[in-house]
């Protein structure tokens, strides 16, 4: 998994609320299980007409976006079902970060395990970061993880609270595999434990 140390990138507005996982990767695309290629199909069935033609008022089709690394979206994104193929194809089109006044557990929880950092503020702080998103490509979003800041473009900082562990995961890149890898001696030293008292096993 990529550390999520600081980001600076285009924020694209998606003032909906209740965006579900479906709506962020529809049913018919989770019958893959790599976690590459599913960008292509990330708000499918608000980016793309019956025909497969993008629909050109989508937010993400407009060229000002089509790079965007940040969402800043409204109330209870990510709840239905718990398909961790939602944070998947939002990582594989390239958002890092979420910001919205809430979550849906599941999804937030998946969100820290592939790198996304998903940021909970109040929905008066969402408000000015969704009017600055709204600018365009020119108006670039800053997140700092470490001092667990938002900049907006024009320099307003708002702070955002994380837990320490999740915080610690995703500064140093670390998923549940990691984690496990951390401890990789320790498991090697029970191991031969295990053996040299249990050569039956």
């Amino acid at each position: 998994m990529d550390k999520f140390t600081n980001l600076t990138g285009v924020a694209a507005p998606m003032p909906l609320v209740n965006v579900d996982t479906d709506m962020i990767i529809p049913k018919q695309f989770l019958k893959t299980i790599k976690r590459s290629g599913l960008g292509a199909n990330l708000f499918d069935e608000m980016r793309y007409d019956r025909e497969g033609n993008e629909i050109a008022d989508f937010v993400l089709n407009q060229p000002a976006y089509r790079s965007a690394e940040i969402l800043v979206a409204g109330d209870n994104f990510g709840c239905g079902s718990s398909r961790e193929h939602a944070p998947w194809a939002l990582l594989d089109f390239g958002i890092r970060c979420v910001i919205a006044p809430s979550f849906a557990d599941i999804f937030f929880n998946n969100c820290f395990k592939n790198g996304i950092l998903p940021i909970a503020l109040p929905q008066e702080q969402v408000d000015i970061l969704m009017k600055d998103a709204e600018k365009g490509a020119n108006a670039r979003i800053s997140v700092d993880l470490e001092a667990q800041t938002i900049t907006s473009s024009d320099g307003q900082v708002f702070t955002f609270d994380i837990d320490p562990f999740k915080k610690h995961c995703l500064l140093n890149g670390l998923d549940d595999i990691g984690l496990t890898m951390e401890r990789v001696d320790d498991i090697g030293a029970f191991e031969a434990r295990q053996t040299a008292a249990r050569p039956w096993l």
